[in-house]
């Protein structure tokens, strides 16, 4: 079943564009292309690296069974197909990744698209085809972005009837160094170890039997991890000279004089731009005030003290984001289209878009219920000059089951961490709300 078309228009000439068909059936991963992948793309992006692969309760489990993987930086994939070696495995990709390296070859990998923060009826059919038909690994970073500070991010409830619907074994990967030798505000990887624990945590009898509640519970109790804390325990040094470079992006908030976006960062510096205190960032990646007090010597801390303001303006009404941003769409996965500019705004009762696409006048409204989270990149596309028509910088991806809207504030920076914390914090109050009646 295709989509209906939409239609671009630019002065007279009239385009039709098809938007992405989630209901084909995946493909089994193409033997001859993985072995290619694996020499050519994965193979380079490990050699030179410490690799341990350590699997807990597996002596008995092969394919099929569902693998829910952390999700940290674009190294998650090797070490992935590393650990579930000698297999392959059918993932479920986001549409921009798909988009990005092609839709013919990620088919031929075995990728199953889906667009983020949505509920899709196809994925969980063709992930099933996958592991009834093929009898494969099939593999879901059900964080659906990555992570901002090396700790876990938002989990979904769906994912314990996700299992049951499946009915086969279920493993966590969890991994340690994608995010420390490549965080998303810093993308330049770094040759630091890397380590994957392939954990069992439930057979496919107790994926049928258990409540979906305690399925919930063993995976976010498995898929937790704390990057930096393993780091600095194992005494992994990151000498980069430019490791604190992007910092600013998530620590946006200075929490000696509280004032927010004047944070900046460069070499291995961290500094408020309005009471002018500095921070180092050392190898280990902790923290330490050049003057006074260092706050938080942990860099998830200070996070997690930002969310906290964050929840704390939500829960008493006075949180509000509002701003022009450049708006693209991704209908399907061959290309962005520029739709012009739009209003954004974001308040503790929900989240709308005002804009112009494909020529007609649009709002889209997401209450706090509808929206779990949102996902955020940092200077996006990076190192991509083939996409030098499409650079966006830094960005917010938010989508419906049809299209996906790509936001850029104009002229304001740092802002998207706390709009993915608002959304979150939105979306728990909602829900708290919506139980209460």
């Amino acid at each position: 079943m295709k989509k209906k078309d939409a239609v671009v228009r630019k002065g007279e000439e009239v385009k039709k564009v098809k938007h992405y068909d989630f209901s084909r059936r995946p493909r089994r991963p193409n033997r001859f292309l993985m072995a290619v992948v694996k020499k050519f793309a994965i193979g380079p992006r490990t050699k030179g690296r410490e690799v341990t692969i350590e699997k807990i309760g597996m002596e008995r489990i092969k394919p099929p069974y569902l693998l829910f993987a952390t999700h940290a930086s674009m190294l998650d994939f090797p070490l992935m197909y590393l650990a579930v070696a000698p297999y392959n495995a059918n993932n479920v990709v986001a549409i921009d990744a798909i988009r990005d390296v092609g839709d013919t070859l990620m088919r031929l990998a075995g990728c199953i698209c889906k667009r983020k923060f949505v509920k899709d009826y196809y994925l969980i059919k063709n992930m099933r085809y996958c592991a009834e038909h093929y009898g494969s690994i099939v593999c879901v970073y059900p964080e659906a972005r990555y992570s901002f500070d090396g700790t876990t991010s938002f989990l979904p409830d769906s994912l314990g009837k996700m299992c049951k619907l499946m009915k086969v074994p279920v493993v966590v990967l969890r991994m340690y160094g994608p995010f420390y030798a490549a965080p998303q505000w810093n993308k330049v990887e770094q040759r630091l170890p890397l380590k994957a624990e392939l954990e069992l945590i439930a057979t496919a009898e107790e994926a049928v039997t258990l409540p979906a509640e305690e399925l919930n519970e063993r995976i976010r109790k498995a898929m937790w991890r704390d990057e930096y804390a393993y780091q600095k325990e194992h005494g992994i040094r990151n000498s980069y000279p430019q490791r604190a470079k992007g910092l600013h992006n998530i620590l946006y908030q200075c929490p000696h004089c509280k004032k927010e976006y004047l944070m900046d960062s460069e070499g291995t510096e961290l500094w408020c731009g309005a009471c002018r205190k500095r921070w180092t960032m050392n190898e280990d990646s902790s923290l330490s005030a050049q003057s006074g007090e260092t706050e938080f010597p942990h860099i998830p801390d200070w996070v997690r003290w930002e969310r906290e303001n964050v929840r704390k303006e939500v829960r008493e009404g006075t949180y509000r984001f509002e701003a022009e941003v450049a708006v693209h769409t991704l209908p399907n996965a061959k290309r962005f289209y520029d739709q012009g500019k739009g209003r954004f705004v974001q308040t503790p009762e929900g989240t709308t878009l005002t804009c112009t696409a494909y020529g007609a006048p649009r709002t889209l409204h997401w209450a706090g219920t509808e929206l779990e989270s949102i996902h955020v990149e940092f200077d996006y596309p990076f190192r991509k000059k083939k996409y030098w028509r499409n650079v966006f910088g830094d960005c917010l991806d938010i989508s419906t089951k049809d299209d996906s809207y790509w936001l850029h504030p104009i002229g304001l920076r740092d802002r998207l961490m706390k709009i993915s914390m608002a959304t979150e914090e939105i979306y728990f109050l909602a829900l708290e709300k919506a139980r209460s009646h």
